[in-house]
């Protein structure tokens, strides 16, 4: 590795005497450069942005007054020149540097202020390979790079936030801060870090690559919690770039700051309610510790939440509450008899919204969307020195999925009951059993170690409130290994059966079933969810 130069110490305090702005998102952009202006920061810029300044009256040279080099190549060689980087990484104080500058002419640059060319908001966008690539910033981040190395003495910006926090710290002196310095360096090593993550996720895509050698992954902070899962746990919550609907787009209209524990049962709770499409009819998920305590479908959403709350509402107590559907002012009035943690839908109507204003404490969050239970994506978990990253279970079935395979086929009403009853049991922490009947959940067993506790708890939940699970549906997000998980959801009174089925014990239970007359299909598919 490099040996580390003997330079003399960053100053406390540097003067900001020559800017380079280069940016894309121009906002802000003017009033920043007449404040710099004014203080007598002589002023450098680029193409558009270097326009928009002039355009406003204000003095700026251009990029190639100082490189003697016009920019060239449709804009990707302009800022690739070491007068505009020895300005940059130039340790003032440092003799050998400062003859080096001397002898070529090049000057100091105090301030770099860059936002990148929009790869993201590009690939958002659904650009076309060539357009996605021509959207790769390539002197930007260069720039940005060499500013916060050298933080010893430039003060580097990529948003406009910093630039007006660089202002602030100068307007008494001219001069930036060694400790503001330092805080802007690392976040601005921080966005080149998210903007090539985007940039490799995108060319591992296009590629069609899934798993490759190396995967990065960035987020935007959007808030620091008081703690995390536990109290003495430390957490924040982050965005990604062009993230995909729910909790992490979700608009807050009132309520007390999200909690880690909210975030995570909030999102499990609108991922399984976009399980059931809008223009379907109103449907209501009722989640507690990330597991569904309730869902339905009702005529109205009011309906189908009180449907959802018959299903446990001892445990949905604290709990999480998603629809499909704009929140309105009965089904509100409703919820509000209970104490909640979030409600989470679509949107609201203003009634709706005035009336949870009476309860300060109720999280309400509106997405202003639905998102699509099929759309691809990446789901990420941590373990001890890495993490694993597999797709999103974007399992769905279809009625014509479903392979009978016990001497008693299923009837129309039971086949609609066992692809409800399965489509909740993808959402519910293996090993899952879920009782349904007429788009209502009568009982869910969740995060058992063995399938026959998991379909045994459910039947006494239903049971403990007033839940006949006579002609139910059964559904298990995997096999039975043997027929006594089976054997209980018969006796509990399920006449149907869905289960994925590829047991070596699958001839056995499907001899269970026949003995007790259940009609049972298998999926092939397995929706564990550990």
């Amino acid at each position: 590795m490099p040996a580390a130069p003997d330079f003399p110490p960053a100053p406390d305090r540097a003067p900001l005497k020559r800017a380079l702005i280069s940016v894309s998102d121009k906002t802000g952009l003017i009033e920043a450069a007449r404040v710099l202006a004014a203080a007598g920061v002589e002023l450098v810029s680029t193409g558009g942005t270097r326009k928009a300044i002039a355009d406003a009256g204000l003095p700026v040279k251009d990029i190639a007054d100082l490189t003697g080099f016009p920019e060239m190549m449709d804009g990707r060689v302009k800022t690739l020149h070491p007068v505009v980087h020895g300005g940059l990484l130039g340790v003032r104080d440092a003799p050998e540097h400062a003859k080096a500058m001397a002898d070529h002419g090049i000057g100091g640059i105090d301030l770099v202020y860059v936002n990148l060319y929009p790869f993201e908001q590009a690939v958002a966008s659904g650009a076309d390979y060539v357009t996605a690539v021509e959207n790769i910033d390539i002197g930007g981040p260069a720039m940005i790079r060499s500013a916060a190395k050298n933080h010893g003495y430039v003060a580097v910006c990529t948003e406009i936030a910093d630039v007006e926090e660089v202002l602030a710290d100068m307007a008494a002196d001219g001069a930036t801060g060694l400790d503001l310095r330092k805080r802007l360096a690392a976040r601005a090593y921080a966005r080149t870090a998210s903007y090539d993550a985007a940039i490799s996720a995108w060319f591992a895509e296009a590629l069609g690559d899934e798993a490759p050698k190396r995967r990065a992954f960035a987020g935007e902070l959007v808030q620091t919690m008081r703690y995390g899962e536990n109290p003495h746990q430390k957490a924040a919550f982050y965005r990604f770039p062009n993230p995909r609907t729910g909790v992490a787009t979700a608009r807050q209209l009132q309520g007390k700051e999200l909690s880690y524990n909210n975030i995570n049962d909030t999102d499990a709770a609108y991922e399984l309610i976009a399980e059931f499409a809008p223009d379907a009819g109103p449907a209501c998920a009722i989640i507690k510790h990330a597991n569904p305590c309730g869902v339905a479908t009702g005529k109205t959403l009011v309906e189908a939440y009180a449907r959802a709350l018959a299903c446990d509402p001892t445990s949905a107590f604290g709990g999480i509450i998603a629809m499909n559907q704009k929140l309105d002012v009965a089904t509100a009035t409703e919820i509000l008899k209970l104490l909640t943690e979030v409600v989470i839908a679509p949107d609201a109507d203003a009634d709706a919204v005035e009336l949870f204003r009476k309860k300060k404490n109720v999280r309400l969050l509106t997405t202003g969307g639905m998102p699509d239970p099929l759309s691809p994506g990446m789901t990420f978990k941590s373990v001890a020195g890495g993490f694993l990253v597999q797709s999103r279970d974007d399992a769905r079935l279809a009625r014509s999925d479903l392979k009978v395979v016990t001497k008693r086929a299923p009837t129309e009403t039971e086949v609609a009951d066992m692809l409800f009853a399965f489509t909740i049991a993808k959402h519910v922490k293996s090993n899952a059993i879920v009782y349904a009947k007429d788009g209502q959940t009568l009982g869910v067993g969740a995060g058992q170690m063995n399938r026959k506790d998991s379909a045994r708890i459910a039947a006494l939940r239903a049971a403990d409130f007033g839940l006949d699970l006579k002609g139910s549906a059964c559904a298990s997000e995997a096999f039975f290994p043997f027929p006594d998980g089976l054997i209980q959801a018969a006796d509990a009174g399920c006449t149907a059966v869905i289960q994925p089925g590829g047991s070596i014990g699958d001839a056995a239970v499907i001899a269970a079933a026949d003995e007790r007359g259940l009609a049972m299909v298998f999926t092939g598919v397995r929706v564990f969810r550990h």
